[in-house]
């Protein structure tokens, strides 16, 4: 049985998250566990290597490393070179080539080349859906290509053939009571559940809501998720102009989250930069009709019918939808006739993790 080294620069949300599903089982005197709390995530990109050159004993028989992309693993065996005869593999969240900027000059290039570089380093590349894993291997070229003075060539052939999509293993909880018999709400409870921050496109929900409330469509609606020092500003002219409408604002427990999702019918997504979305497939899992950008990894997962792609089609969506709710039961129920979270399920995943860990 191989001893595993597992390093997490950004140790919380769905990183911790992955690691707590695939590990759960797992003796662990199989493994051992080296972590950064998950906060100044620049910070963590820029010198979590250093970190863990010096606080991995040397002493050790490790036989395969696995990170998140977080790290710069080229830099972490350059300054420990008796982790090279490891099996090393990397697990891709995100990545940092296509990550939006207002402007070209905002990006700092470090993080995208650190994912290219780790990379070069790793013997497996995963990740967390094909939109991920495309996204990253298309754009090589034109990200290194801001540099103008030399062309760098040949990388995307020696990462590819290391690539493999694995889905993100949810461990989906059980689906709220309430969701055994339909509903017959005459209006409609809208969820937003993202990181308040400018990549998932708050304007265009505040747009769409209030559009929707000054054309007096029936709804209500939960703004959730992550909050951080700042939020956009964008969401204190949607707070004071949908008074009345706003069932919940801002960060829930674990407990009162899933009894949010237990309530609501529709989940919303505006993201510019999404590589996954565990917040909407567990919602979905929890009954709610998804309604998502036609673009990111949104249709790997979703229906034709769940997508839009502008202003208009969304507004025009939700009115229909808030307007008719028996009409809009009928085609909920007809989705999920036809679509299942199961294959991005724990049990579903955990099996090949395992394997490529060689810890089954």
């Amino acid at each position: 049985m191989a001893k595993v080294i597992i390093i997490e620069a950004f140790y919380g949300g769905s990183h911790k998250q992955l690691l707590d599903t695939v590990l759960q089982d797992i003796d662990v005197a199989k493994y051992d566990l080296y972590t950064l709390p998950a906060k100044k995530w620049h910070w963590r990109a820029r010198t979590s290597a250093l970190y863990f050159s010096q606080s991995i004993p040397t002493d050790h028989q490790y036989e395969v490393l696995f990170t998140s992309s977080v790290l710069n693993l080229a830099e972490l065996i350059g300054m420990r070179p008796d982790l090279v005869v490891c099996k090393k593999i990397v697990y891709f969240h995100e990545n940092q080539l296509i990550y939006p900027v207002r402007e070209i000059k905002e990006r700092d290039c470090q993080y995208g080349l650190n994912q290219i570089m780790t990379c070069l380093a790793a013997d497996r590349v995963l990740f967390n859906s094909k939109f991920n894993q495309s996204s990253f291997l298309d754009n090589i070229s034109t990200f290194l290509n801001i540099q103008s003075d030399f062309k760098i060539k040949g990388l995307r052939d020696r990462i590819e053939p290391k690539c493999e999509v694995l889905y993100f293993p949810i461990k989906f909880h059980r689906m709220p009571m309430e969701r055994a018999t339909e509903r017959n709400f005459s209006e409609l409870h809208l969820l937003w559940a993202h990181r308040w921050e400018h990549d998932k496109n708050p304007q265009l929900l505040a747009n769409t809501l209030i559009e929707l409330n000054q054309r007096q469509i029936p709804f209500t609606v939960s703004i959730v998720g992550e909050q951080f020092d700042t939020h956009p500003l964008c969401f204190d002219e949607m707070r004071a102009k949908l008074e009345g409408r706003i069932r919940n604002f801002g960060f829930l427990s674990r407990e009162d989250y899933l009894k949010c999702l237990g309530e609501a019918d529709i989940v919303l997504s505006t993201a510019d930069h999404e590589f996954y979305g565990v917040s909407m497939l567990e919602a979905v899992h929890c009954g709610c009709m998804p309604i998502a950008p036609n673009k990111l990894v949104y249709p790997e997962i979703y229906p034709k019918d769940n997508l839009f792609s502008t202003e208009k089609q969304l507004i025009k969506k939700l009115q229909n939808w808030c307007k008719n709710p028996s009409v809009f039961h009928q085609q909920r129920q007809k989705f999920f006739q036809s679509f299942s979270v199961q294959p991005f399920a724990s049990e579903n995943l955990i099996k090949r993790f395992l394997q490529i860990l060689t810890l089954n």
